[in-house]
């Protein structure tokens, strides 16, 4: 039924620009029988025709397929955290934190690293920038060759390709909240 999701969004964003269907198909060129098809469901756009509707709608082209999101499930709870196996991390567990239904351009994990471990024998690399905040414990920030005290309430940005490893030296675990941005190219 994503030709009737189709037509309910192009009813919806042609009576908010407070169009009649006639209006609306002299604007396109998409004729009336066509656009009144498609708002009822029954119709069947080519791609063309759906960049026509899109473009005099004023709105991107994928805003006619986005599913509608319930509010309800952009939270996550404490007890859905879900948890990330890393086989290049054999000390740290990560949990990914990020709500909703649909693939962000952030992601938000945390990470428990415990007594006497680090994140890596080597360093990791990653394309995406991070944040990382410290919520627990104390940790050292290994940057190759620079290494820098982090306490609780201490945020480190991670930039693109800085190669960089986290070590815990205390005798308590140690959790850390990242924030990376997600490349979706």
């Amino acid at each position: 039924m994503v030709e009737s999701r189709i037509g309910r969004r192009i009813r919806r964003f042609r009576k908010e620009k407070n169009l009649t269907i006639r209006e609306f198909s002299e604007i396109s060129g998409v004729s009336t029988a066509l656009v009144s098809q498609l708002e009822r469901g029954i119709g069947n756009p080519s791609l063309s025709v759906l960049k026509l509707i899109s473009g005099t709608l004023g709105i991107p082209l994928s805003a006619l397929f986005n599913e509608e999101i319930d509010n309800a499930s952009l939270i996550r709870r404490r007890t859905e955290h879900e948890r990330i196996h890393n086989p290049n991390e054999k000390s740290a567990v990560y949990f990914n934190l990020t709500p909703g239904p649909l693939k962000s351009n952030v992601e938000l994990l945390m990470m428990v690293l415990g007594p006497g471990r680090e994140t890596n024998r080597d360093f990791s690399q990653h394309f995406e920038e991070e944040i990382a905040f410290l919520l627990e414990g104390e940790a050292y920030l290994v940057f190759e060759d620079e290494e820098f005290l982090l306490e609780p309430g201490d945020a480190v940005r991670i930039l693109p390709s800085r190669r960089h490893k986290l070590r815990n030296a205390g005798e308590k675990r140690v959790r850390v909240l990242f924030i990376k941005s997600r490349n979706n190219g």
